[in-house]
């Protein structure tokens, strides 16, 4: 017997029982972005891996170790996107989206990392990516902060924290750089061996370290607070005094560095203490040298990701509620005359009443086997119709959550009555 298929490792199949809560998300999400005036931008899944390590940072893990990269037929380089604002900088550089204009983008779908699968992280993992180009201050920041804690709100998240820090601008961070590498290398012996490999390429990846044997030395490393010119001190107490002023609670993390190498002033992330180690949900920054790093002119941009299967699994830990998206109506028949006259019928209910989610059965059986996949399917209603309910021009309505009594209704009206019934 030849061995079952099954999915990649790391690679998770979302079934119809889970769907509820990402569509919820995905609903609320973007009409969350657009009340922000965020318009949806599509961005392939795959990418010259130029791209990448161009964007991202050579010397980041991402570039290093988890990249899904091949070659094509055609012999280039090929990644799947890890992340999504390099492909967002590259698509508004090659259709002239950032030229003397600003923008405000958002997107969504699926990553690719090849990291060790564990709980909330998962090597084909989605995300929500929100960047807007073309503004310099910190209003934009503080926009973008109030934007992720307002999507929080109106799905009913609560508990979560939000930390922000500034990584000053390159000039800045090449200083800050030099005092980390002067510090770590002063305790070479007691590093790592990950982060003995970052100390000459990119000491600050090492402030990132999650190694508990680290923890004291790294708290006792230069604060790059201390290396922040007058423009960027003065950016980055914009920024936190607006988020005072809209009342969103946030702690400075002097330690706060993400993975990526494009950021510059501010970073943030929103986290959780009800997922455990991957306790991240939501982290953004400011990238105002990406979009010339990539060819395109200068240009100031800021964004966030946020992490959907992340999101969905506080939805679930906190019993968010969520839409319904089982089938108003389940519709069941027998009888040469009604089956006949059922796809027409179906239709007709469908043009009468758009948003009516009806479901109708197929593949014969009785009206007790019927019956009973109406209940298991989440319906509120049952449509019951035979040859003599075909013959009359009549439907019986059956509820199927209550103990009202099952009536007939004539098919000119029973439009308004599935209607009446579900809005009761």
């Amino acid at each position: 017997m030849s061995q079952r298929i099954q999915s990649i490792r790391g690679m998770h199949d979302v079934l119809p029982a889970e769907n509820a809560r990402w569509q919820t998300l995905e609903r609320i999400a973007g009409e969350t972005f657009a009340a922000y005036g965020y318009e949806q931008i599509r961005l392939p899944i795959m990418e010259h891996t130029g791209l990448f390590e161009r964007g991202v940072g050579d010397t980041t893990d991402i570039v290093e170790k988890e990249l899904y990269t091949f070659e094509d037929r055609g012999g280039e380089r090929m990644s799947l996107r890890p992340e999504g604002t390099a492909s967002a900088v590259r698509a508004g550089i090659q259709h002239g989206l950032l030229h003397n204009a600003t923008q405000r983008l958002w997107y969504a779908g699926p990553m690719f990392r090849y990291e060790r699968p564990q709980k909330g992280r998962q090597r084909q993992f989605h995300q929500f990516g929100v960047e807007a180009f073309g503004q310099t201050g910190p209003d934009v920041d503080i926009e973008q902060i109030a934007i992720s804690a307002r999507l929080f709100k109106k799905l009913g998240i609560t508990g979560l924290r939000l930390e922000i820090n500034t990584l000053g601008t390159p000039a800045e961070r090449q200083i800050y750089r030099d005092a980390l590498h002067a510090y770590f290398s002063a305790h070479h012996e007691t590093l790592d061996a990950d982060s003995q490999r970052r100390l000459d390429r990119n000491p600050l990846r090492i402030l990132d370290s999650k190694n508990p044997d680290l923890a004291e030395l790294i708290a006792g490393a230069p604060t790059l607070t201390d290396y922040l010119g007058e423009e960027s001190a003065a950016h980055f107490k914009g920024l936190c005094d607006g988020i005072a002023a809209l009342g969103i609670d946030y702690t400075i993390n002097p330690r706060l560095v993400r993975g990526l190498d494009y950021y510059t002033r501010t970073v943030f992330e929103w986290l959780t203490d009800d997922l455990g180690a991957q306790n991240a949900v939501c982290s953004g920054g400011r990238f105002d040298g990406l979009v010339e790093q990539l060819g395109g002119s200068a240009t100031p941009a800021t964004g966030f990701a946020l992490g959907i299967e992340r999101v969905v699994a506080l939805m679930e830990a906190q019993d968010v509620p969520v839409d319904d998206i089982a089938p108003h109506a389940y519709l069941v028949y027998q009888g040469e005359r009604a089956s006949a006259a059922v796809p027409a019928l179906a239709e007709s209910l469908r043009d009468g009443l758009p948003w009516l989610r009806l479901r109708v059965h197929a593949g014969g059986g009785s009206f007790k086997s019927q019956f009973k996949k109406a209940d298991r399917s989440g319906a509120r209603l049952a449509l019951v119709f035979a040859d003599d309910e075909a013959e009359g021009d009549t439907i019986q309505i059956k509820p199927l959550k209550d103990d009202r009594d099952q009536e007939v209704v004539a098919l000119d009206r029973v439009a308004e009555r599935i209607a009446s019934l579900l809005d009761a």
